[in-house]
């Protein structure tokens, strides 16, 4: 795992902009900082920010170690006035942040630093990483809890996500989009994520026969849910019926678990064979190769499937494995910045999102000046004041996850769909800050 605040988790190109801002006299100067998503993938009607938790983590413990000047100094790129800068620094400014499990759309901040330039723009790559990845892995999810329709959904997907600490992570994102469950015992811990699992395919390949794995499994684990197709599906489920017969009112199994072939017609066949036995109380759960197309499609078609596990689509998003964001420069000593390239135009200054609504769903976002006084909800409040936290929600994934779940019930339902939005959410910018970028703009042609 990365060391929190490790500073060194950075651009290199950061640094000389940190080395050239010094030597001008500008290290110390204000500036401001939007990170925001430019555009969603096609598969994407909104996203759901997540990442912000560790952000701030990140900025309350922001340093560099003595063997990090010791490397740096290494590259003789940088003056010792620099090192000795960096060797004090801590991060000072102020962060405005939309809460996690927000619901955003392009251009609408997630996060917003207020700082000097040296500390902000050094935090910009971990900002930038944090946040895009969680929040990746954040949408995914909520499209997965759309199309489970209610029924539960475990993670699957630790040992085929992007490394260790992104696995971890992706738990926690997963989780406050509306998972379930998870596989992944270390995030269990860490963040209080429920953890869920019973057997793999080679515990029934260890024993002798698939009916002496399920009666040791059911020693241990009265209640588990069995996995029917090391061999042949149809012929596990015949086995479960066969022991829950033989074992009477001792056998307590949940349910099984289908992990390969067509799962429509598998689980309508495990679906009689368990019924006609007397066993209608046992679930169905579905994994492998799952996504929420497929997960949606089978449903629609009816199969009786009560659950499900997602691994490789989920934790790897499959679709759509990055989001386009940015963090800009927007003001620089109470002057408002932009950037004019053809589609990457950026709007100046500290913002904020309206979200107004009509009979309880969101209607519209406006993008607006902070504290300009428009109608509706601000979705973005302050986080941390001189570098320490004025908001302590952020920190509560339980808080999070009813936040998402609220914030895409009350979305339009074609936004909540799978398919993509036509139209899309409607996004305005108000008339100040149209004006002003107006201004700005008109400078620097």
């Amino acid at each position: 795992m990365i060391p929190a605040g490790s500073a060194l988790f950075t651009d290199f190109y950061e640094l000389t902009m940190a080395q050239a801002y010094l030597s001008e006299g500008l290290a110390d100067a204000w500036a401001t900082f939007s990170l925001y998503i430019r555009e969603l993938p096609p598969t994407r009607n909104y996203a759901i920010a997540c990442g912000i938790e560790d952000a701030l983590t990140h900025l309350e413990n922001l340093h560099f170690t003595a063997s990090d000047i010791d490397y740096l100094r290494s590259h003789h790129a940088f003056s010792e006035d620099l090192l000795a800068c960096l060797r004090r620094l801590r991060f000072e400014g102020d962060v405005y942040a939309v809460p996690e499990g927000t619901a955003v759309f392009p251009g609408e901040p997630i996060l917003e630093v207020e700082a000097p330039i040296i500390q902000g723009q050094i935090v910009e790559t971990y900002l930038m990483n944090t946040v895009t990845a969680q929040t990746t892995l954040a949408s995914k999810a909520a499209r997965m809890v759309t199309a489970a329709a209610g029924r539960p959904l475990f993670d699957f997907g630790l040992r085929r996500g992007h490394g260790g600490e992104g696995g971890v992570r992706a738990a926690r994102a997963q989780y406050i989009a509306g998972i379930d469950a998870t596989s992944n015992v270390l995030a269990g811990k860490l963040y209080g994520v429920p953890v869920s699992g019973t057997m793999a395919h080679s515990y029934v390949q260890a024993h002798d026969s698939e009916r002496d794995a399920f009666c040791a499994f059911l020693k241990s684990y009265p209640e588990a849910i069995l996995l029917v197709d090391t061999y042949d599906s149809i012929a596990g489920v015949r086995r479960v019926t066969e022991l829950a017969r033989q074992l009477g009112d001792d056998f307590r199994a949940r349910g099984i678990r289908l992990d390969s072939g067509d799962h429509d017609a598998l689980s309508r066949q495990a679906r009689q064979i368990l019924d006609d036995a007397g066993l209608a109380h046992m679930t169905i759960v579905a994994s492998g190769g799952l996504d929420e197309t497929a997960m949606e499609r089978l449903l629609a078609a009816g199969a009786p499937i009560d659950g499900f596990g997602v691994g490789s689509a989920l934790s790897a998003v499959t679709d759509a494995p990055t989001l386009d964001t940015a963090y800009k420069l927007t003001e620089m000593k109470g002057a408002g910045r932009m950037k004019l390239s053809a589609g990457k135009r950026t709007l100046p200054g500290r913002k904020q999102v309206i979200r107004r609504r009509e009979r309880g769903i969101a209607a519209e976002d406006v993008l607006a000046r902070a504290g300009e006084p428009l109608p509706g909800e601000p979705q973005i409040e302050q986080v941390m004041s001189e570098g320490e936290r004025v908001c302590q929600r952020h920190g509560h994934i339980a808080a999070a996850r009813e936040r998402c779940r609220r914030q895409i019930e009350t979305l339009p339902a074609h936004i909540r769909a799978l398919a993509p939005a036509d139209p899309p959410y409607p996004i305005s910018i108000s008339p100040a800050l149209l004006q002003l970028s107006g201004q700005i703009a008109a400078t620097l042609r």
